[in-house]
């Protein structure tokens, strides 16, 4: 039996143990896997740096590389998500809907997890954690497949929180690692329909787009984010350099970060250099169009192909529009539904930005960068999906139960 379908069977016998286990014995569980990570972060971080070792020795970008690396303070910050997860409502096992039919029978809709998750994802091993915590609290099993970037790192971490399961009421086998970097592997998990319930995809928009076409295991789509922020003719021109800094540089290798500004002509020649001096002094490319390039010289010429890229990189696309229907038509365009953003100080244009955008996440005057399971108050997030069935947005502990009817009767029987 191969590597991936034996923990899939593991993980499958696992959810049967879940199924019986109290929102109390889950959360002594995140509660011990939080103070294990803290605990062990010295391996953890040692495991990381040979990830980072290889990585640069492999040439990969360092905004990549910032999604790699592990300290101690990132470490603590993943177990805090694990604290916070901890303490938020179980929403599994929750009564929906209860009602008695003219016939007798007494219905109930209650809310139960999806069963065994399977985890696609890259670099990241945050996501580890994450997609763990969430997965246990929810009274879901989980297989994790993640980059062969970060193996070492996930390796170790996947040690750490089976030890800690060790010494509670759930299995350690709730928690599963593909440890196989072969592209085999992620194919096999696609097909395993019996054993996976699910499969969540989350990276790079090749990734997600060769789960979506193969998969026979349903999907839950998670998208590459091409965000946009859109600053108006009437916007206040501090605010509107404070959150185009922000949505590019604060971490520019995560989905959530824009690619491209779109700036108002009448915005534009007054307060466009000092924004885009700005990013320039913080090592930003900026590839423009030609209003934007005769107003910032070094700028670089934009093309098709760059609208329609998500760099995760010190990369920005730059253009002027002359109005708000323009900004909208480049969005729906070149946008892949994840976060866009308005800034401006017109209350019906933010209004209209704000309905006709299709995206699971739309902002006035405030930064895409905000788009995040922990900001919206969901401890921590599986993912991001930009698709409308089942889960829209930072996915957190709901996203990850579905529904069961009980239905209770005195003998009825249909005619």
């Amino acid at each position: 039996m191969s590597e991936v379908r034996e923990k899939a069977a593991l993980a499958k016998q696992a959810a049967a143990i879940m199924n019986r286990m109290t929102t109390e014995q889950k959360n002594a569980a995140l509660l011990a896997m939080a103070d294990a990570l803290v605990r062990e972060h010295a391996s953890i971080t040692s495991a990381n740096g040979l990830d980072i070792k290889r990585g640069r020795e492999n040439g990969t970008s360092e905004s990549l590389l910032d999604r790699l690396k592990l300290n101690e303070q990132r470490v603590a910050a993943i177990a805090d998500a694990l604290r916070l997860v901890a303490g938020l409502p179980d929403p599994a096992g929750q009564v929906l809907e209860s009602f008695d039919r003219p016939n007798g029978l007494q219905i109930t809709k209650i809310s139960v997890p999806l069963g065994v998750i399977g985890m696609i994802y890259e670099a990241r091993p945050n996501v580890t954690v994450d997609a763990a915590g969430l997965c246990l609290k929810t009274g879901n099993t989980v297989v994790l497949r993640g980059g062969s970037a970060a193996i070492e790192s996930n390796r170790r971490i996947i040690e750490v929180l089976r030890g800690a399961l060790e010494e509670t009421a759930l299995p350690p086998d709730a928690i599963q690692l593909i440890e196989d970097p072969n592209r085999s592997s992620v194919d096999e998990m696609l097909k395993l329909n019996g054993l996976l319930d699910v499969v969540i995809p989350r990276g790079g928009a090749s990734l997600i787009r060769n789960v979506v076409d193969n998969a026979t295991v349903p999907v839950i789509e998670t998208g590459a984010g091409i965000c946009h922020t859109f600053v108006d003719e009437s916007a206040d021109p501090q605010m509107a350099s404070d959150i185009a800094f922000n949505a590019k540089v604060q971490r520019p290798s995560v989905c959530n970060s824009m690619e491209t500004l779109l700036v108002h002509e009448a915005f534009a020649p007054d307060h466009l250099r000092l924004l885009a001096d700005r990013l320039l002094a913080a090592n930003v490319e900026i590839r423009g169009c030609e209003r934007t390039s005769a107003l910032i010289p070094k700028a670089k010429a934009v093309t098709e192909e760059d609208y329609a890229t998500e760099y995760n990189d010190y990369i920005l696309n730059i253009r002027i529009v002359n109005n708000l229907d323009e900004a909208l038509a480049h969005i729906g365009k070149y946008g892949t539904m994840h976060s866009e953003c308005i800034v401006t100080g017109n209350q019906a244009n933010a209004a209209r930005f704000l309905q006709e955008i299709d995206a699971a996440a739309v902002y006035h005057n405030a930064s895409t960068r905000f788009t995040d399971g922990f900001e919206f108050g969901y401890g921590a997030e599986i993912g991001i999906s930009t698709q409308k069935l089942h889960a829209r947005g930072p996915m957190g502990l709901p996203a990850l139960t579905t529904t069961k009817f009980l239905i209770s009767g005195s003998g009825q029987i249909r005619g």
